[in-house]
């Protein structure tokens, strides 16, 4: 029991010693649990007396331990209840933070204890619980609680008992810690207690004593009511808390009317009673606000149940007598709004209405207009908006106010704040409705101000106190809707605007000077009014540009001045963006970092500065419409005289660049004088402010890049502010030195800078004071922060070594930190130079981190930011081996394990951030092993700044070891379980890492801490998700299947049974595990929704990871065979049933960003997996049996309420469904089409529709994406008919037999899809050819804007017509494709579309847009016209999208257009009209050159080659019908039509227009494109390197083979003249892509270019102008020189070793067969084909033989016998030769037997051609060759199957030729008797054989003969 020994060393020990020795006497305690009881007694009385040490380490400490023994001690929180608490309020006077939580930490858990004890205590002794009345009790008179008694100054006691700030945030802080403990279950039990509790504290007349202090308990009653409801109850708890703050809300509000109705009653004023529940009221409309915001659309039951009536009851307190209440009510109304969207309709039209009923109360004139700014404010979240008309609703609402302003002077007031606080709501709507009613605003502001000095004198004469006041806040109303036009309209802000905007500013300005005067004639209440119009002007001016009041500087400066030095303000108050203007990293110094930590909103209460924190809506109406700053829930505008006082100081900030030299001087000499002659406090306060304006002018110097101006100006500002680094308030030091370093940034010269730094240096070394120490050595920091390195690298080594001296100087610890921190920021600016001074400093920082005591944490704090930046300076060198590297390296580690064991949150941090930069440069030496579960302990820790670090190093560590960092989380879950007892709380369990990182954005409400969690889980799914896929998918199922109970669908009726049995079971699941939960830790609340929209994101991110790996994840059949072989191998096809589920359950959840995401998972999984195949029922695909989810996840997305962006969506994954094939019954199919077909009947309903909630683009969107579902739809099903319509005829050809199998096998009928749309046809052809004729009119630059109708388009209105444009970019492609498609089915038969308009099928909508198809109303177009405007409605679409395709248009509306543009080309009509005007024919082909420059993909290169083709067809066509009409004209004439063409007589062509030319460009293009070897100039250029060309791909071969086809075509658009001009370059380009592309291949398959390039030849020598005479000597020329090159071509050599001979050779022959002998016939041509038969001929590849046999046949058989017969001659007798020479090498191949029966034919066909006379000797050479051919009979067994095939074969031939020719056959065989006998044998073996045969045969049974001989004829 060495305990009491060890406490009576406590008082002897200095502090350090003491906080020390508790701290181990708290884990001695730990230890012993129970077994030290006999001591707690004596060390309670011992440790009480410490709480209240003056030592800040120590209470921190005996809190600590107290805090462990209270574990133990039953007594402490029972007997000793009260006077623990008495002692833990005593600790929180005069605290700091750190005190304040461990204080806090530990009355909360001593008062939880009390009212839930432990059981195990509880068993022990004999305990009496208190009551929660009781400790409620307890921690209100803490909260109330003044300055402790007897204490107390005299100043405090004649004050009366103000509450002690400190005291109240501590316990504010402890009542969170007593619910969090209790936890989530206890407080929906007991929240009604607990919430009347909380609001009573902030209705206390002690809490509210003085405005400001109201606020101050407001804030804290908030903050206490966010962090235990925000965070501790689930989605369907928080709707139940929200209802019981509602009947809160009402109960107060009756008992308000109640006095409010006796007040009036007694004429007596009743708003002392009515100003105490405001409070109230506004803490708990605040909370309800948040509840319902963050509830987002789940909080939907609030507002639709009427037994809440939360809308009536928040009405209600818009009628309040207080105006806070009034504000709250309309922010709480906002929130609602912007929560539930489809709200703010009509509350706007609700409370427009009430204000028109109730003009005559002013409570409802306040509140309702209140009311609908908030609203108005609220409509930028809301992406869908409200309709237009709202904001000519607001105007005339607004005017009216204002005008019946003067009517009644008990309104008078209230009409013009109103008036003006809605209009300035207006403009926050933006430009689109502002535009409209700006003339009248305009007008409005020139009206409220004086127009003259003689009207303002007139008015100071005739006004009294209260005209002046309405006056005065008229004025004020019209500058702040000024500003928020500024602030929301600078689109609108043109030089007219400005210049009409400057009169009324003017006049304001000159009004401002005569102020004073008025207020001293009618007394001090007009003030306020006066200040709020000073405040607006400051507001307005910082937004406009400086140049446009440069007149009014010298006014404006002497009224700005007077401001912030206080001139006529006899307050003390200060500004409070000092702290904002100085650099973040100064935090440690500023003490900012408090705005870093969980109770920033309460903390603020206890900053220095005037009214820190008091902000309040009711200072500043005008912030209910303006946007929220980031990072606070409520806007909260601090009071008027401090924004005022900063208003100015930001505005002097924007003018003071502005400002001439001679002014700047004067007023920096001012500023010097105001600091002298003030005193005291008052002193500190004008010059705080003065700093703060001179910061934010050097700020502005900064960006406007000016300089600071002449040595006599630096002069006056380097004394002012070298005066105040000695002051001894820390943050004028800090502020001073900031602005010494901002001066030299804006001065930027050597000198002056070495000046600075040297007046600092000699400061430093002579000073001895802690302020000049801690102030000059920041001014070091600065000077090197702003200048950087390179500018102050002169003067580093003295800053160093002077910094490094004060950094050891152990007396202070103050000196130290502002030493270390300067030092910090000088390592930070030097970079690399700094590598010298690393060693020293790393060994300073080291020795330091051991020597400094760890209660000095400011000090630690900044060691821990120079470790940071000396990191950094070290860089990638830390990787290094070397021996210093190597003891730097091991320096940092071990400064960081000293920084991670110190008990400081904000050291732990700075621990964390330095090992994530050494990780970043040298990970191989971070140990992860030991890292990462301290990062996972710190997840878990009450520091919002500790768990910032956890997750920012996380989110570093797994971008590049994820499955590292998880595995290491996994062994500490593992771990867990055996070391429960050391008292850490980590949250992890068997979902690792993820799974606590995926709770946390439950719990978590920092942005950037949300954004870092989001970054970190993506980067592990994107490494891991693919290889754990199930663990990823059920992590992510687990979230969405938390959807709360009010959040689960109806289930629909189309679910099976089955799918609802599994529905149960899965709620059982769920119900089993929270259950479990329950038990292990406190209740985790369930996902809320914003954390499930994200693990929908996820399950989408999921599946297109799984795209870019094995194809197994997409393939059922592979799937399951992968599995078998490795049972833990996951696919995702195999989890097929989970994905849709998840995307089911989102889909169908209350929260509407929950609905798209689920919508567009669905929509993912339609796409990636409808064309896999269910391997067990062939011809059907997986997703079939999900048909019912599917439906019933789409259904709901398409009821009368669901918003217009999910109809949108559900619309799009519709079309993908319908269109993916996955469904084959009709009947399935028709439930998903009913829902777009109702959705069809919303389209028609045309555009002004009664009920509209959303703005009218919100319409536009719905109906666009209904229009474009159905045109996907459309494309699908006719492409669908197509194929079918394709099959049948296929079906048709082959045998009748087959069609049976046809109609029998489970093909779709082919015309099922399109029964489907063909009813809606009529009507969905008109819709899509309006919105089609709108996109055309919305895409034209602007200078056509007139051209736009004035009253909107179909689907548009000219109000939302920019909004508008970006839905019908969306939605123009498949619509285009679809009229397309639509107008080649019908052949533009315009009747049927004229016809059915009469049917009176179509509704109003429709023939809404009949009329505006045509651009007048009345007179009726021909059907030619009709035809004309059409086709030229969809050319222009697509030519003005194709010339310049926006990059970020998706490649799929690239290609719907080019599609679209084929489609019509296929139709007669339209090829004929895009054929007789040329001119567009020209353009079409230019574009699409074009966009092929600029857009590559080949599946676009391959559709833009269809749509040429289909031009030169079309062009063909024409030309035909032209030349036939003249060939009849002119009969007589021969060959007249055939001189028609491009070319004419001369055979020149335009470009531009010539489509020839332009065709022949775009192939070009293409050609060379693939081969730059074509292009003569690339060739000839000296840096060209040849390259061997590359196998083209398959596309890429499609491609040039149709190209090549193309250009074959071209001439025969040409005149004979013409065709002459182009053909050379053709057959360059042709012969070229031959030489390119003749290649062997494997199989000897001819490639497609090479095949394609064929034909060509063929065709272009077949072509008239052949025959025609006058080009006849041009075409031989051209026909020799072509033919002249493939020779060249083909001729071999070593570099072409692969090249393709019988390709060269087939090539050659079409020359030699289609031109006539004097054109191929020269000698030298003639000489080199014959050489190339040879080479092929003696080829040593059979397969080139037999194609060279087959060749030289048709040579040999070509009908001019003059060009065959030299060719007879040279290749018959090597021939012959060649086939003799068999006999001894016989064929042992299939192809080698082909080249022997190949070259027999030839020879055969020799003889047939030879005359009677020679046949003998032919036979002669015929008969012996083939009888050499037959086999001995005794061989023939053993001879390979090519052998005994040549055996037959020569047998046939010989038994064929015998009878063809008898004579001459008897006369060889004579000749030759040997040869007759093998004849003889080999004929009679044969006979024997084939009766052995026949035998055989009919032994066999005869079934199998049929399906075997069907077979092939099917295959071939």
């Amino acid at each position: 029991m060495g305990f009491i020994a060890v406490f009576c060393c406590f008082f002897s020990v200095e502090s350090q010693g003491r906080s020390e020795i508790l701290l181990s006497l708290q884990k001695v305690l730990n230890g012993l649990g129970g077994a030290a009881a006999s001591c707690h007694r004596d060390i309670y009385k011992n440790a009480r007396s410490l709480l209240t040490d003056r030592s800040m380490a120590v209470r921190c400490a005996v809190a600590k331990c107290l805090l462990e023994l209270q574990n133990e001690a039953v007594f402490m929180w029972t007997t000793e209840l009260e006077n623990v608490s008495t002692l833990c309020f005593r600790a929180l006077e005069a605290s700091n933070y750190g005190v304040r939580v461990s204080v806090s930490k530990l009355l909360g858990t001593v008062m939880a204890t009390a009212l839930m004890p432990k059981q195990a205590a509880v068993m022990r002794q004999n305990v009496k619980r208190a009551s929660l009345e009781e400790v409620l009790e307890l921690l209100a008179t803490g909260f109330l609680r003044g300055g402790s008694g007897f204490l107390k100054s005299g100043g405090e006691m004649l004050k009366g008992g103000s509450i002690n700030r400190e005291v109240r945030v501590g316990v504010t802080q402890a009542y969170v810690i007593f619910v969090t403990k209790l936890g989530g279950q206890w407080l929906e039990r007991n929240f009604a207690t607990f919430l009347s509790h909380v609001l009573e504290l902030v209705s206390h007349p002690r809490a509210t004593q003085s405005h400001v202090d109201a606020v101050y308990s407001r804030r804290c009653v908030s903050f206490i009511l966010r962090a235990t409801v925000g965070s501790l109850l689930g989605e369907k708890a928080q709707i139940a808390a929200a209802k019981e703050i509602c009947q809160a809300i009402a109960k107060q509000m009756r008992a308000v009317e109640a006095v409010v109705n006796e007040a009036n009653n007694e004429n007596k004023p009743g708003n002392s009673d009515a100003s105490a529940t405001q409070h109230m009221m506004v803490c708990a409309l605040q909370e309800l606000g948040s509840l319902v915001q963050s509830l987002n659309a789940t909080a939907s039951p609030l507002i639709q149940e009427p037994s809440v009536g939360l809308l009536e009851t928040v009405t209600s307190v818009l009628l309040h007598p207080s105006m806070a209440a009034r504000l709250a009510a309309a922010w709480c109304l906002r929130c609602v709004a912007m929560a539930l969207p489809f709200q703010l309709t009509p509350l706007l039209d609700r409370y427009a209405e009430r204000l028109n009923t109730l003009k005559t109360s002013p409570e409802a004139v306040s509140g309702y207009s209140f009311a609908m700014a908030a609203l108005l404010g609220g409509v930028h979240e809301c992406p869908l908006g409200i309709p237009h008309a709202k904001g000519k609703m607001v105007v005339s609402i607004a005017e009216d106010l204002l005008r019946t302003a003067a009517q009644n002077s008990r309104l008078s007031l209230q009409r013009t704040q109103a008036g003006w606080l809605l209009l300035g709501a207006l403009m926050t709507l933006g430009p689109s409705v502002v535009r409209y009613h700006l003339p009248k605003m305009l007008l409005l502001w020139r009206n409220v101000f004086p127009r003259s000095l003689k009207e303002l004198e007139a008015e100071k004469a005739r006004g009294d106190s209260f005209t002046w006041q309405v006056t005065l806040e008229g004025r004020a109303g019209a500058l702040c809707a000024m500003r928020s036009f500024v602030a929301h309209c600078p689109e609108l802000l043109t030089e007219d605007v400005i210049r009409k905007l400057m009169t009324p500013i003017e006049c304001a300005m000159t009004m401002m000077s005569h102020i004073p005067s008025v207020i001293k004639s009618h007394g001090a209440l007009l003030k306020a009014s006066a200040a709020m119009v000073r405040l607006r002007l400051y507001d307005i001016l910082a937004l406009l540009p400086p140049k446009t009041y440069e007149g009014f500087f010298n006014a404006l400066l002497r009224e700005l001045v007077a401001e912030f030095t206080l001139t006529d303000n006899s307050g003390n108050t200060t500004t409070s963006l000092l702290r904002s203007l100085c650099h973040y990293d100064d935090s440690v110094l500023l003490g900012s970092w408090l705005q870093e930590t969980d109770h920033k909103s309460i903390e603020d209460q206890l900053q220095p500065n005037s009214a820190s924190g008091s902000g309040a809506l009711e200072h500043d109406p005008s912030s209910i419409y303006l946007r929220v700053p980031v990072g606070e829930a409520v806007p909260g505008p601090l009071p008027l005289g401090v924004s005022v006082i900063d208003a100015s100081v930001a505005l002097f900030g924007v003018v003071f660049p502005h400002v001439s030299y001679k002014h700047r001087l004067q007023m920096l000499d001012h500023f010097a004088e105001c600091i002298k002659q003030a005193k005291g406090l008052r002193q500190q306060a004008v010059q705080l402010n003065i700093f703060t304006a001179v910061l934010s002018a050097l700020k502005g110097l900064a960006e406007n890049k000016s300089t600071l101006g002449p040595e006599e100006v630096r002069k006056s500002a380097l004394a002012l502010v070298m005066g105040a680094l000695d002051n001894p308030n820390p943050i004028l030091r800090c502020a001073a030195g900031e602005a010494l370093g901002r001066m030299a940034q804006v001065v930027g010269e050597a000198a002056f800078i070495a000046r600075m730094a040297q007046y600092s240096f000699d400061k430093l070394k002579s000073a001895r004071d802690v302020v000049s120490r801690t102030g000059h050595s920041l001014a070091l920091g600065c000077l090197h922060r702003y200048v950087g390195g390179i500018g102050s690298g002169q003067h580093l080594k003295t800053s160093v070594s002077i910094l490094l001296a004060l950094a050891q100087d152990g007396t202070s610890p103050e000196v130290q930190t502002w030493a270390l921190h300067s030092l910090a920021l000088i390592v930070d600016s030097s970079g690399p130079m700094y590598r010298g001074y690393v060693e020293p400093t790393l060994s300073l920082v080291l020795t330091l981190l051991l020597t400094v005591p760890p209660s000095h944490t400011e000090v630690h704090q900044c060691l821990g930011r120079c470790l940071g930046a000396l990191i950094t300076t070290v860089g990638p060198e830390m990787q290094g081996n070397g021996p210093t590297v190597s003891t730097i390296r091991s320096s940092c580690l071990v400064g960081c394990a000293i920084m991670q064991d110190h008990s400081d949150s904000l050291v732990q941090a700075a621990a964390i951030s330095c090992l994530q930069q050494l990780h970043m440069f040298a990970p191989r030496h971070v140990n992860l092993s030991s890292l990462v579960p301290s990062l996972c302990v710190h997840l878990c820790s009450s520091h919002l700044l500790l768990r910032r670090a956890a997750v920012a190093c996380l989110r570093q560590l797994v971008q590049r070891e994820a499955a590292e960092v998880c595995e290491y989380a996994m062994i500490m879950v593992k771990n867990a379980g055996e070391k429960q007892n050391n008292g850490i709380n980590v949250n992890l369990t068997e979902t690792g890492l993820e799974g606590m990182l995926f709770g946390m954005l439950d719990r978590e409400t920092d942005r950037k801490l949300c954004s870092d969690i989001h970054d970190t889980l993506g980067h592990m799914l994107s490494s891991l998700a693919v290889e754990k896929l199930s663990h990823w998918l059920s992590l992510c199922k687990d979230v969405l299947a938390a959807s709360t109970d009010i959040s689960t669908t109806a289930p629909f009726d189309e679910m099976k049974d089955e799918e609802s049995e599994k529905k149960d079971e899965m709620d059982d699941d769920t119900m089993f595990t929270t259950l479990g939960e329950d038990d292990k830790s406190k209740p985790s609340v369930a996902p809320r929704w914003l954390t499930r929209v994200f693990a929908a994101d996820c399950v989408c991110r999921i599946i297109t990871l799984c795209e870019n790996m094995e194809k197994a994840h997409f393939d059922l059949a592979i799937a399951r065979a992968s599995r078998l072989k490795n049972p833990k191998s996951d696919f995702l096809v195999l989890r097929l049933s989970d994905l849709i589920r998840m995307a089911f359950m989102a889909a169908t959840d209350h929260s509407n960003q929950l609905r798209m995401a689920g919508l567009q998972a669905l929509e993912d999984i339609i796409r990636k997996f409808a064309a896999i195949p269910e391997p067990e029922f062939p011809g059907h695909v997986i997703l079939e049996q999900y048909q019912a989810n599917v439906g019933a996840a789409l259904r709901p997305a398409f009821s009368q309420d669901t918003p217009s962006d999910i109809t949108a969506k559900a619309c799009q994954v519709c079309s993908a469904w319908i269109g993916s094939g996955v469904v084959s019954d009709l009947n399935d199919l028709r439930r998903v089409h009913n829902l777009l077909v109702s959705s069809l009947d919303k389209v028609q309903a045309g555009k002004g529709s009664s009920s509209q909630l959303y703005s009218e683009s919100a319409t536009t969107m719905e109906k666009l994406a209904v229009l474009k579902a159905w045109a996907e739809v459309y494309v699908v099903a006719m492409k669908i008919k197509k194929e079918a319509d394709a099959k049948v005829k296929k079906v048709k050809d082959s045998v009748e037999d087959d069609e049976d199998d046809f109609r029998d096998s489970d093909v779709l009928p082919p015309d099922s899809l399109i029964t489907l749309v063909q009813p809606e046809l009529p009507i969905l052809s008109r819709l899509w050819l309006a919105a089609l004729k709108d996109y055309a009119l919305l895409t034209l630059p602007p200078e056509f804007a007139s051209q736009l109708p004035p009253d909107g388009g179909a689907f548009y209105t000219p109000e939302t017509i920019d909004t508008a444009r970006l839905h019908y970019r969306n939605s123009w492609a498949p619509v285009l494709h679809a009229v397309a498609l639509w107008l080649n089915s019908t052949e533009f038969s315009v009747n049927e579309s004229v016809e059915q308009g009469t049917t009176g099928t179509v509704q109003r909508g429709a023939a809404v847009i009949l009329s505006q198809q045509s651009g007048t109303p009345s007179p009726v177009k021909s059907a030619e016209e009709i035809i004309r405007d059409r086709l030229h409605l969809i050319l222009g679409v697509s030519i003005e999208f194709l010339c310049s395709p926006r990059p970020e248009e998706p490649i799929e509306h690239v290609t719907s257009c080019l599609q679209a543009l084929h489609t019509l080309l296929e139709s007669p009509c339209a090829r004929s009209h895009i054929a007789e005007d040329q001119i567009l024919g020209v353009e079409l082909l230019n574009v699409l050159h074009r966009l092929l420059l600029t857009c590559s993909p080949p599946s676009v290169q391959l559709l833009v080659t269809s749509v040429v083709q289909q031009t030169i067809r079309a062009a063909q066509d024409h030309l035909q019908e032209k030349r036939r009409k003249k060939s009849d004209d002119d009969a007589s004439e021969k060959d007249s039509g055939s001189l028609i063409g491009e070319g004419g007589e001369t055979g020149g062509f335009v470009p531009g227009k010539s489509l020839v030319f332009a065709a022949m460009e775009l192939l070009m293009f293409l050609l060379v494109q693939h081969f730059p070897q074509l292009n003569t100039k690339v060739m000839d250029s000296p840096s060209h390197v040849l390259s061997k060309s590359q196998r083209l791909s398959e596309e890429s071969a499609r491609l040039v083979a149709s190209t090549i086809q193309i250009l074959a075509d071209l001439p025969s658009l040409c005149s004979p003249a013409g065709c002459m001009t182009v053909l050379p370059t053709m057959l360059y380009l042709i012969t070229g892509v031959l030489k390119e592309t003749a290649v062997k291949s494997v199989d000897n398959q001819v490639a497609t270019p090479v095949s394609a390039a064929l034909q060509s030849i063929k065709t272009i020598l077949l072509s008239p102008v052949a025959k025609t005479e006058k080009t006849q000597q041009r075409w031989t020329n051209l026909v020799r020189s072509t033919l002249a090159s493939v020779l060249e071509y083909s001729q071999p050599d070593e570099t072409k070793s692969d090249m393709d001979e019988v390709s060269m050779l087939t090539a050659i022959t079409l020359f030699l067969l289609s031109g006539s002998a004097e054109i191929v016939g020269v000698q030298s041509l003639q000489n080199g084909c014959i050489k190339r038969f040879k080479n092929a001929l003696n080829s040593s590849d059979p397969w080139v033989q037999a194609k060279c046999y087959q060749l030289t046949l048709s040579v040999f058989q070509h009908s001019n016998r003059g060009l065959s017969t030299p060719y007879i001659h040279s290749l018959a007798p090597s021939m012959v030769e060649k086939l003799k020479a068999v006999e001894r090498k016989r064929p042992a191949t299939s192809v080698e037997l082909l080249a022997v029966q190949e070259g027999i034919k030839v020879l055969e066909t020799l003889v047939s051609m030879g005359e009677d006379q020679n046949r003998v000797q032919l036979l002669a050479l015929l008969v012996p060759t083939l009888i050499s051919y037959l086999l001995d009979e005794n061989a023939f067994s053993s001879e390979p199957a090519a052998s005994k095939d040549l055996h037959e074969f020569a047998l046939q031939n010989l038994m064929r030729i015998g009878p063809l020719y008898p004579n001459a056959f008897k006369t060889v065989m004579g000749a030759a008797p040997e040869l007759k006998t093998r004849l003889e044998t080999a004929i009679r073996v044969n006979q024997a054989s084939n009766k052995a045969k026949a035998a055989a045969r009919q032994q066999q049974p005869a079934v199998q003969a049929a399906p075997t001989i069907k077979l092939k004829t099917n295959f071939f």
